[in-house]
């Protein structure tokens, strides 16, 4: 089984090809291609590739499917004996992703990070 661990607007993500994931509202419009360079792991064949931080040569591709508020979440505030009370609501705005394929140029581990010479 063929999965990555992404990094999208700072939250990470375990995702491999099919799966549909909801995150923060993206830049992109319904129906776009969106690719996340920052691929964190990647599981392929029982062989393991941990990135420092992040894997070069490796990236997901997804389609965004679309825009839409989550659940509304219920906040609310309260001061004990001044009879203060407070109740707000938010609904985050997500995107809704499938993700099409995990793609990796060559082995990420052979290659150097930029200005330095050292090898990962």
């Amino acid at each position: 089984m063929k999965y990555a661990v992404i990094n999208c607007s700072g939250k990470q993500y375990k995702v491999s090809e099919g799966d549909i994931i909801n995150v923060s509202r993206v830049s992109e419009k319904p129906d776009e291609k969106i690719s996340f360079e920052k691929v964190l792991l990647l599981v392929y064949d029982g062989k393991i590739e941990l990135g420092r931080p992040y894997l070069l040569g490796v990236k997901v591709v997804g389609k965004v499917i679309e825009e839409f508020k989550g659940e509304k979440i219920k906040v609310s505030k309260f001061k004990a004996k001044v009879r203060v009370r407070r109740a707000m609501g938010f609904r985050p705005h997500l995107s809704k992703i499938k993700i099409e394929k995990i793609e990796s140029s060559k082995s990420p581990l052979k290659q150097t990070v930029k200005g330095s010479k050292k090898k990962l």
